[in-house]
């Protein structure tokens, strides 16, 4: 949605931002539970009521638990989940996930399917289309197409085109052209790594923290930071890239083009292709954790080595920029202890010794749908970690998720 300038249309979005927050909180509540609630002064409550009202964020509804007596029943007020949604989709590089929210910023629902690397994007956007459609159950808190706001994506890439208002020539991606023909609405899309990063910023495992460092150990990888209370997204897009900074010089090709990148050493098939040269037998990662919880040597040896990489790599990003919280997301982190311990200790030994006890780290909790969240942050564009971050030319054409859209 458009942000509001000056300090009265702030300090006003505020209050409506206040009023919604307490619906959320609490349910249905009367105008003087309200009042209670909020502090407001009776004329401001109520002249912001009727405004919301108006716009259909908030509806009326007469309580069921009413006293019968004489007069009509408490009015209570609360939030109108038909008022605006908006999805999130991540395509990541193996998979799909989606996440859909309502007006009160509820998750109306969420899935995922697996698919082959190279899948067109024409049938990605189909399945796209397909796992939405699943969510439109008959339920009342289902998915309501035609009350959508907006769709946030989430892609794979180092550069997004097509998302800085800077670069006027730059062209649409394709899953932008897609999904805006399916849906007909505004899309907004980001490297889906980072929005990962700011999923995991405001609900998840860093909820509330305003340095955030973010690594996803998966077919790729990358992170995302967030620095003084904002995502950071660099010069054309290009923060996060961890997965890039050398840890063997002169070792293995990377796909950027490089030599001896961390992704060489600590994505999926870099860790799976080297437990099978040292005569392990895993296909996939769920065998690896078994092999793991089994004490297999093999495999503890390896990760400890995988996870010593990585803790270098960190604590050197640490030592930059200096955040209070380190999260750990992607598949490869399903391993545990046995990778996790190693970061942690070799963190502990190439972090400036002043940090070393300031530094929280920890898993990621919100799975594979961090990067659809993320997505979803994007759209809202209301949480404070986006106020410093370029929102792309699409933004001005999102309705206000307060602004009521008819199926």
């Amino acid at each position: 949605m458009a942000q509001p300038h000056g300090p009265l249309s702030q300090l006003r979005r505020g209050h409506e931002e206040l009023v919604l927050g307490l619906l959320r909180k609490h349910g249905p509540l009367s105008r003087g539970e309200l009042g209670k609630h909020c502090g407001l002064s009776r004329t401001t409550l109520y002249d912001i009521l009727a405004e919301l009202v108006a716009e259909g964020a908030v509806v009326t509804a007469t309580s069921q638990d009413a006293p019968r007596g004489r007069g009509r029943p408490a009015e209570t007020l609360t939030l109108n989940p038909d008022a605006g949604q908006a999805i999130g989709i991540d395509f990541a590089r193996r998979g799909l996930h989606v996440a859909a929210v309502n007006v009160a910023h509820e998750i109306v629902g969420s899935a995922s399917e697996p698919h082959d690397a190279d899948l067109p994007w024409e049938e990605r956007v189909a399945l796209a289309e397909r796992l939405v459609g699943s969510l439109t159950g008959a339920g009342s808190g289902a998915l309501r197409l035609g009350a959508l706001a907006a769709i946030g994506v989430g892609v794979v890439g180092a550069q997004v085109e097509g998302t800085d208002p800077d670069e006027k020539g730059s062209a649409p991606h394709p899953a932008q052209l897609l999904l805006r023909e399916r849906f007909g609405v505004p899309v907004l899309l980001d490297n889906n790594t980072r929005l990962a990063a700011l999923g995991e910023s405001i609900w998840g495992a860093a909820a509330g923290g305003q340095d955030v460092l973010y690594l996803r150990l998966s077919h790729g990888v990358g992170g995302g930071l967030v620095v003084g209370g904002s995502l950071h997204r660099g010069a054309y897009g290009l923060s996060g890239e961890f997965g890039h900074i050398t840890v063997e010089p002169g070792g293995a090709r990377c796909d950027c083009g490089g030599t001896g990148c961390l992704e060489t050493v600590a994505s999926i098939r870099a860790v799976l292709d080297a437990y099978r040269d040292a005569g392990g037998r895993a296909a996939d990662i769920p065998e690896l954790v078994k092999a793991v919880r089994a004490g297999e040597t093999g495999a503890l040896t390896l990760l400890s080595g995988v996870g010593a990489r990585i803790g270098e790599v960190l604590a050197a990003v640490c030592n930059a920029i200096g955040p209070s919280v380190i999260v750990i997301g992607g598949e490869l982190a399903e391993t545990g202890p046995a990778l996790i311990g190693p970061i942690e200790g070799a963190l502990h030994d190439h972090v400036m010794p002043v940090s070393r006890q300031r530094v929280s780290l920890r898993r990621a909790t919100l799975g594979e749908v961090a990067g659809a969240l993320g997505g979803i942050a994007l759209v809202l564009h209301e949480s404070p970690l986006l106020s410093r971050y370029p929102a792309g030319p699409d933004l001005a054409e999102i309705p206000s998720m307060t602004q009521t859209r008819h199926p």
